[in-house]
C-alpha cells in the first residue's frame, strides 16, 4: 500500500462504496457483485454524447435513464440500452459518481481480462468525457489521478486496462488520444499496479 505522506487524495472512499468529493448522481444500471468476487481492476473508457460534444448532461441523463432518444437522431441506438460506469470525469475535471464501487456496473459487457470474462464482476468503470479523436484535457488527468489513488487505497487494484483491452475488436475507448503514460505517477505506480497498454507497446516507466 501507499506510505501516508501527509498529502491525503481529495476523493475518499467510504465504507459504502462512495467518493467523498464527487458529484453523486445515483443510477440503477447495477447488480450485486458474485459473492467473494475481488475489486481489483479498473477500466478507462470514453464517452461523449452526442458523439463529439461535451457538457451537455447527455451522459448522465442516459446513465440514470431520463435521456430521450428523440433528443439526437444518434440517441436511436440507445433504446433500451442500461449501462453505467461508477464514475465519470467532465472536461472540466469534475467526478460524478453513478454507483457505488461496491456495485457491479454495468460497464464493461462482453470482455475478458487476463483469462477472467465478465469483467463487471470485479472492476471498476471510470468514464473519461472525450472521443478517439481529440486529446483530454489537462483537468481530467488530474482529477484521474486523485480518483485512481483514492480507489486503489481501498480497494486491492492491481491494473489498470483500457475498455479496448478488454474487448478488443469491439471496442477502441479510451482511444489513441488517450495518453497513459499520465498515469505514471508515484501514487499510483508505487502500488505495483500494472498497466497492460505499457506492457503491450513494451514502454517502461
Amino acid at each position: 500500500m501507499l506510505r501516508k505522506t501527509g498529502c491525503e487524495p481529495s476523493f475518499r472512499i467510504s465504507d459504502e462504496g462512495w467518493a467523498e468529493g464527487a458529484v453523486r448522481c445515483p443510477s440503477t444500471h447495477s447488480d450485486e457483485r458474485p459473492a467473494g468476487s475481488p475489486i481489483d481492476l479498473l477500466v478507462i473508457h470514453n464517452i461523449s454524447l452526442p458523439p463529439g460534444e461535451f457538457g451537455t448532461g447527455c451522459v448522465q441523463r442516459f446513465f440514470t435513464d431520463r435521456l430521450s432518444v428523440d433528443e439526437h437522431p444518434t440517441f436511436e441506438s440507445l433504446r433500451d440500452l442500461h449501462v453505467a460506469s461508477h464514475f465519470l470525469i467532465e472536461r472540466t475535471g469534475t467526478v460524478t459518481q453513478f454507483l457505488p464501487c461496491t456495485a457491479r456496473g454495468w460497464h464493461a459487457g462482453i470482455s475478458s481480462f487476463e483469462g477472467r470474462s465478465r469483467c463487471n464482476d470485479f472492476s471498476i468503470g471510470i468514464e473519461v468525457e472525450g472521443t478517439d479523436f481529440c486529446p483530454f484535457e489537462e483537468a481530467q488527468y488530474a482529477a484521474l489521478v486523485r480518483l485512481a489513488r483514492a480507489i486503489i487505497l481501498r480497494y486491492p487494484i492491481r491494473a489498470v486496462a483500457g475498455h479496448s483491452d478488454i474487448a478488443p475488436g469491439r471496442k477502441t475507448d479510451p482511444g489513441p488520444f488517450f495518453d497513459w503514460s499520465r498515469l505514471a505517477v508515484p501514487e499510483i505506480l508505487g502500488c505495483g499496479v500494472s498497466f497492460p497498454f505499457f506492457k503491450a507497446c513494451g514502454l517502461t516507466i
